[in-house]
Parts: C-alpha cells; structure tokens; sequence
C-alpha cells in the first residue's frame, strides 16, 4: 500500500528526509570544494548552520558599521579611510 511522504528538496532538485539536512546541502552547494576533493565541504556547511545566530550577529554588525562609516563620510567631507591614511 502506498503511503505519503514528507520530504525535503534542496536547491539542485535532491530530496532530504529533513529541513535540516536539504539546508546543509543547499549551504554545501554555496561553499563549492573546500580542502582537498572537496571532503570539508559538509563539515563547514554544519559548521555555518550550527553557528547561524553568531555569523549573522557578526554581518548585522559589519553592516551596521559600514552604514556608520557612509553616514559619516556623507556628513563630513574630510573622512580619509585608515588604509589609505599616512
């Protein structure tokens, strides 16, 4: 008898028995080959989703940064980035 079936379909049209793992394949798929013939591909991939919250902590507050550094630089015409400062 036929039963129905929940899966999961990641980016490149594979099915995933959870959220979870068609995501790692999806964030695998991003990261292409890391380390020789790609065998740490999947071990970042887990890495970034099981730090989610800190890495996206980390980008909110580069983005916020930048966002400060362009207010200022439009506010005062004299702002001179520290790499190009001597």
């Amino acid at each position: 008898m036929a039963i129905e079936c929940t899966a999961y379909r990641d980016d490149k049209g594979g099915l995933h028995s959870t959220p979870e793992k068609a995501t790692l394949a999806d964030l695998a798929g991003v990261l292409g080959r890391v380390g020789e013939e790609g065998g740490m591909t999947a071990g970042v991939a887990k890495l970034l989703f099981d730090k989610r919250e800190e890495i996206e902590r980390v980008f909110a507050e580069h983005d916020r940064m930048i966002e400060a550094a362009d207010a200022a630089s439009e506010s005062s015409g004299d702002v001179i980035p520290i790499k190009e400062a001597k």
